[in-house]
């Protein structure tokens, strides 16, 4: 079963649409002990999402941090970013059981939160599950194995 390397902090980014959940949930895992890498942006003023998706899996990509967040408005847009990335899985997450499955099954390592369709306490909640759920491996180690292009 692999886990989250907490040694190493948690990369956190979001475009404008969810600069405040990224802060709310930043706040929370900062009161729980973690550390987090804030990728930005670091306001409401509207940005490009892929510039802080490409930062968060830049970052989980290199081992500088253990896994990442990522907020925009549909989360969509950060999902597709992030996945461009050969060593990076995100997966979307609007509720809980989603929020276990993509670690469970699909091994991400990054969580991308649509902002603008779940309440922050439901991202904070789906964040615990991310966090906490370990991978299963056996079957879907061989799926997981066969998504990398390269």
């Amino acid at each position: 079963m692999d886990t989250f390397d907490f040694t190493k902090p948690i990369a956190m980014g979001s475009d404008h649409a969810g600069f405040e959940y990224k802060e709310a949930t930043k706040y929370y895992l900062e009161q729980k002990g973690y550390t987090v890498i804030d990728k930005g942006t670091h306001s409401m003023a509207s940005v490009d999402y892929p510039d802080f998706a490409h930062l968060v899996a830049t970052s989980v990509e290199t081992g500088e941090s253990c896994c990442g967040i990522l907020f925009c408005g549909s989360a969509n847009g950060v999902a597709i970013t992030a996945n461009k990335h050969q060593q990076v899985r995100a997966g979307l997450a609007w509720e809980n059981d989603v929020a276990k499955l993509i670690r469970l099954h699909n091994n991400a390592n990054v969580i991308c939160i649509p902002a603008r369709f779940v309440a922050v306490h439901l991202a904070i909640e789906m964040i615990d599950n991310f966090l906490t759920t370990a991978f299963e491996g056996g079957r879907h180690g061989l799926r997981v194995d066969k998504i990398a292009c390269s």
